[in-house]
């Protein structure tokens, strides 16, 4: 790989310092997210250039553009720890969790709910079949003539017994 020239850095670093304003006003590509990937992408450098290479001899030597890569992570970093997101999957992430959170209480107090109502249910349906129970004994009863008797009919056209009319 050839080795670059001082206007060629120069415009590189230009353009990624470019790239870099673009991606802190949050202007990204379609599934693109605020890290070196996007911003070598957007710049149209390698991103090997953001990252530490090694000489022959084993020492350590910083990449071509390292201090833009270092200055890039500071003010995200910098801008996270404000409140602002730039990451918009970052702030889509965070949305989601928060409606995560407000759907499982939701559930909850429905889960809740329908527990009382199907205690409820059976608390009605054992009084309705202790009240049918009820109601056969006394028809039984009736039927074997026992000592219930029998209102006579009331003459039709008359008021009932107990009619203040």
């Amino acid at each position: 790989m050839p080795r670059l020239n001082a206007h060629d850095k120069a415009s590189n670093e230009t353009a990624v310092r470019a790239a870099m304003e673009q991606i802190l006003r949050g202007d990204l590509p379609p599934g693109a997210k605020a890290d070196l990937k996007t911003l070598a992408l957007l710049s149209g450098v390698t991103r090997t250039g953001f990252y530490a290479k090694r000489n022959r001899d084993g020492t350590s030597r910083p990449g071509a553009y390292q201090h833009l890569a270092e200055e890039f992570t500071a003010r995200v970093q910098a801008l996270q720890d404000a409140g602002e997101i730039v990451n918009p999957r970052a702030a889509q992430l965070e949305r989601l969790k928060k409606e995560n959170a407000e759907l499982r209480d939701r559930v909850s107090r429905r889960d809740s709910e329908l527990a009382k109502l199907a205690e409820f249910r059976v608390l009605a349906i054992s009084r309705l079949a202790a009240q049918h129970d009820e109601i056969e004994r006394l028809r039984t009863q009736l039927a074997l003539g026992g000592n219930v008797r029998s209102l006579p009919a009331p003459a039709s056209g008359t008021a009932p017994y107990g009619s203040c009319s």
